[in-house]
C-alpha cells in the first residue's frame, strides 16, 4: 500500500492524505446489467477492475474531496458525495471544476468568456462567481467523477 500527501494549496497548511492500494481489485463481471426490464445473464465470468484506474486515467494526479452544500444538485452532485478530481486535465469551458476562491474550495461549472471566467452553480439560489484575475480564484482540478454510497 502506498500513501501520498497532496497539498491543496501552497499557502495553506491543510493537506489530504490519500491512500492508494494498488494490490487490491474488485471483480468486474463481463455481462451488462439492465437498469430497466431484466434480461437473463449470459456471461458469468469475472475480470478484475482496479478502481484507481477506473476513476481516472491519471491516478497519480487524482484525489477525492467530500462534497458539502447543495450548489451543484442540478449536476447530480449531492452533499456527502465524494468528487473525484484530476489535476492533470486542462480545464475548459463547460467542465465541472474544483476551484479555490476567497479562501475556500468550491465545485462549480466553468464558463470561459472573453472578459473573464465564471464559476456557475447548478442551483438557481446561488449567483455566478466572476474570476477576472489570478488573485480572484484558481482552478485546482477537473471533476472527473462522483462516488456515492446508497
Amino acid at each position: 500500500m502506498e500513501a501520498a500527501i497532496i497539498p491543496l494549496h501552497p499557502l495553506q497548511e491543510q493537506r489530504f492524505l490519500i491512500i492508494i492500494d494498488r494490490g487490491n481489485s474488485l471483480p468486474l463481471y463481463t455481462t451488462t446489467v439492465q437498469a430497466g426490464f431484466p434480461s437473463p445473464a449470459t456471461d458469468y465470468s469475472a475480470d478484475p477492475i482496479d478502481l484507481n484506474t477506473y476513476a481516472s486515467n491519471h491516478p497519480a494526479s487524482t484525489f477525492l474531496v467530500k462534497v458539502v452544500g447543495d450548489s451543484m444538485i442540478g449536476a447530480h452532485i449531492m452533499p456527502g458525495d465524494l468528487a473525484i478530481v484530476n489535476r492533470e486535465i486542462r480545464p475548459a469551458s463547460g467542465m465541472v471544476v474544483l476551484a479555490f476562491v476567497d479562501g475556500g474550495f468550491t465545485i462549480k461549472r466553468l464558463e470561459v468568456k472573453k472578459e473573464a471566467a465564471y464559476l456557475l452553480s447548478e442551483n438557481a439560489k446561488y449567483p455566478p462567481i466572476k474570476i477576472d484575475s489570478p488573485e480572484g480564484g484558481i482552478i485546482w482540478g477537473v471533476v472527473v467523477g462522483i462516488h456515492r454510497k446508497f
